[in-house]
């Protein structure tokens, strides 16, 4: 009987052994659920921080080319002709 009793109390502790590290390990995938939640976030603030900056950076290609930039005058010249077509389209709907 003794020789039972020393397996129930092996299995007891291995158990709690267990127990303890389900628990333990649980608690890191919601530490980790978390931060993973925090870099998302803060990746989508990053990304939409790139599009501003982005944006910021055309309007400066754009200005410096209008100062006289040999740089840039395709690009320039190309968004001037855009804007043309599309004011001229805008003209026509109204004058229909």
């Amino acid at each position: 009987m003794s020789n039972l009793s020393e397996i129930v109390d092996s299995l007891e502790h291995r158990i709690g052994k267990l127990l303890n590290k389900h628990e333990k390990l649980k608690k890191a995938n919601t530490e980790l659920e978390e931060e993973l939640a925090v870099l998302k976030s803060k990746q989508q603030q990053f990304e939409n921080e790139i599009e501003v900056w982005a944006e910021k950076c055309n309007s400066l290609k754009l200005a410096n080319s209008m100062l006289g930039s040999d740089q840039h005058k395709r690009e320039t010249k190309l968004k001037i002709n855009a804007l043309v077509r599309e004011i001229d389209h805008c003209i026509s709907q109204l004058s229909e």
